[in-house]
């Protein structure tokens, strides 16, 4: 299998770059690989793939925090769940952590293998249009979560039997055992190999969930999502997520809003921008034109002289703020056209016309002229 990149470099971005930064980053290149905009693009879809892994890593300050610490092995359960290990002490065959455990009266972590344990979290990506996020949308999502087995009620025994206290640890989930160490022999609490460290035996297992007391089952639900969410901001679904043990609490589903980009809209905030041509005419005489907005097409006056490039704001006409009636700013830049293809009645009045503006332009040609060459 081919080594993961960077998930920095993925983004091109360094490891002290801001939240804003690595936002930024990620819409620049999530729009760049987008499946809309690449279709049939094999290279693009992976690419896109990559992006988001990278950012849903690097958005998140505890993700982000492991990863720096520790790389792709922070998330890769094969590596332990964390990062290097001591590996040049392997051969003595003991544990740090349980070496810690004998010196401050603690029993490593079998100690809380029976205390509650909050229950996973589940991040759902889901795609919007750039109305759905504008307006709001409700949106049927999908997902697998862990829950406890309804056959057995969690125990992990077979309907109508109970699990029996471990003998070997006394349904402690851990024992204590003499271990060779760097130091000399050492007494450490491991966890019960009888049990597996959950003090308790299950002499018939739940046919169901093969004695585990959970399954994993797919869910729907339909979510609300609210007018004006942004592409990368997350939703969140308290309790939602997969079960807890123990009776510990079940965990959440974060929703991961992607917003597909606008063919005429260019979203940044809340506020909107869009370019509209218009004719020389228009701009030198002034003119009432058309402009596009989220509600629809709308008359907006230009004053006479307007240059090309000029942007013109409309206060109120952006996208509304999350639970609020405020909205941002809809910001117009308007492009004038030059005339192509003229007929020689129009070139000959366009040479009368530069002709009596002549000495003006002239004027105007020197005073710029001046700035640079004195």
């Amino acid at each position: 299998m081919a080594e993961k990149r960077d998930y920095y470099e993925v983004l091109g971005v360094s490891k002290d770059s801001s939240a804003d930064d690595i936002k930024k980053a990620y819409r620049k290149l999530a729009k760049k690989y987008h499946p809309d905009m690449n279709p049939g693009d094999a290279e693009a879809e992976k690419c896109f793939k990559e992006v988001n892994e990278a950012y849903e890593v690097l958005s998140d300050s505890d993700k982000k925090a492991k990863y720096d610490a520790y790389g792709h092995a922070a998330f890769d359960p094969a590596a332990g769940g964390g990062g290097a290990g001591f590996g040049g002490f392997g051969d003595f065959g003991f544990d740090f952590g349980d070496i810690f455990s004998s010196f401050f009266g603690g029993g490593g972590s079998s100690s809380h293998r029976n205390g509650p344990v909050r229950g996973e979290d589940i991040n759902v990506r889901v795609i919007l249009t750039f109305e759905e996020a504008v307006f709001g949308v409700k949106k049927e999502i999908s997902y697998n979560k862990i829950q406890k087995c309804s056959t057995c009620a969690g125990t992990g025994a077979e309907k109508g039997t109970t699990p029996k206290t471990c003998p070997t640890c006394g349904g402690a989930g851990h024992v204590r055992v003499q271990q060779r160490t760097p130091l000399g022999m050492m007494q450490t609490t491991k966890q019960c190999d009888a049990c597996r460290g959950t003090g308790k035996i299950i002499e018939k297992p739940c046919s169901d969930c093969k004695g585990s007391g959970y399954v994993r089952v797919s869910k729907k639900l339909d979510v609300n999502i609210p007018a004006g969410i942004d592409d990368g901001q997350r939703i969140t679904l308290r309790g939602q997520g997969s079960d807890g043990r123990n009776g510990g609490p079940a965990g959440d589903v974060n929703l991961i809003i992607t917003v597909r980009p606008h063919q005429v809209f260019v979203r940044e905030g809340n506020d909107i921008y869009c370019e509209v041509p218009i004719t020389y005419a228009e701009a030198t005489l002034g003119a009432e034109i058309e402009i596009p907005t989220l509600e629809g097409k709308m008359k907006y006056e230009i004053p006479e002289g307007t240059q090309t490039g000029t942007t013109f704001t409309l206060r109120q006409k952006g996208v509304q703020y999350v639970n609020s009636k405020n909205r941002g700013s809809l910001h117009v830049t308007v492009n004038v056209e030059v005339p192509k293809n003229l007929n020689g009645e129009q070139k000959e009045l366009l040479r009368k016309f530069a002709e009596s503006c002549g000495e003006s332009n002239h004027s105007k040609r020197t005073k710029f002229f001046k700035k640079f060459f004195k």
